[in-house]
C-alpha cells in the first residue's frame, strides 16, 4: 500500500459497529472493522477515530429525558465503543489508546492534542471518546474538531452507502454519485454530507471529507491511497 495520507480521522457510527442486531456491538462486525484498521496502520498511517454511540442510545430511548441529561448518555455511550473497539486493536496487536472528552477515571486519558499527537507520532491508533465534552454538539462536529486539533489531513466518513447521492440512493435507484464536489456546491445543493455544524466547519478550516461504504472489504484501504471509491468533499470555489 502507498498511503496518499500521512495522518486521517476516521468517523465510525456505533450502528456500523452493531452490524444487523442493531444494537451493541457485533463481534463479527466490529472484527471486520478492526481488521481493516489494522492494514491502515499497519502501513504507517497514523489514525485518530471518533464513534458515535447511536447502537447503545437513540432518540425514542431518551423520550421524556432532558436534552442536556440525553446528551450526557449519548457521550458515554460513544466512550463503550471506544473502549470496545480499543480491545478489538489490541488483540490483533495494534497498539490502541482512548482518550476522553470527560474526566473518566479508568475508562481513558482526559483528551488534550498534545497528548493524542504524540500517541499519534509513535504510531499508536487514538480513539477520542465522548464527543466534544459539551451537550447539543454531534459526534460529527466531534470528528471535526478534533481532526482539526490533532492536525489530520481528512475525515473519512463511513457510512452504509458508497458516496454523496443528489438524492437518497437507498429510496431512488436513479440517484447520481459526485466522485467529487466542493463544500459549497454540497451545501448549495442541501445534500446531508454532515450535520450542519461539523460541515461548516470542516468548510472554514479546509478539511477535505470522504464518505466511503464501510462494510466493503479494502474500502479504506482504497480510500487511504487515493483510489476513486466513495465521494470527496474539497474546497473550491
Amino acid at each position: 500500500m502507498k498511503p496518499l495520507y500521512k495522518r486521517i480521522l476516521l468517523k465510525l457510527s456505533g450502528e456500523a459497529l452493531a452490524g444487523s442486531r442493531g444494537f451493541g456491538i457485533d463481534p463479527q462486525i466490529t472484527g471486520q472493522i478492526a481488521d481493516e484498521i489494522v492494514e491502515v496502520h499497519n502501513a504507517g498511517v497514523q489514525i485518530g477515530i471518533v464513534i458515535g454511540g447511536g447502537n447503545f442510545l437513540r432518540g425514542a430511548t431518551t423520550e421524556g429525558i432532558a436534552r442536556v441529561t440525553a446528551d450526557a448518555m449519548g457521550m458515554l455511550a460513544t466512550v463503550i465503543n471506544s473502549l470496545g473497539l480499543m480491545q478489538y486493536l489490541q488483540k490483533r496487536g495494534c497498539p490502541a489508546h482512548v482518550l476522553t472528552a470527560v474526566n473518566l477515571q479508568g475508562a481513558g486519558e482526559l483528551f488534550s492534542p498534545e497528548k493524542a499527537i504524540d500517541y499519534l507520532e509513535k504510531n499508536h491508533v487514538v480513539i477520542i471518546g465522548g464527543g466534544t465534552g459539551n451537550p447539543y454538539f454531534t459526534t460529527d462536529t466531534a470528528a471535526a474538531l478534533r481532526c482539526a486539533e490533532i492536525g489530520a489531513e481528512v475525515i473519512l466518513k463511513a457510512t452504509k452507502v458508497d458516496g454523496i447521492y443528489d438524492s437518497d440512493p437507498i429510496k431512488n435507484p436513479e440517484a447520481v454519485r459526485f466522485e467529487q464536489i466542493t463544500h459549497k456546491e454540497a451545501l448549495s445543493r442541501d445534500l446531508k454530507v454532515m450535520d450542519s455544524t461539523a460541515f461548516s466547519f470542516c468548510m472554514e478550516n479546509s478539511i477535505p471529507i470522504i464518505i466511503f461504504k464501510l462494510m466493503e472489504k479494502g474500502n479504506l484501504c482504497r480510500c487511504i491511497e487515493g483510489q476513486a471509491t466513495g465521494s470527496i468533499v474539497k474546497t473550491g470555489g
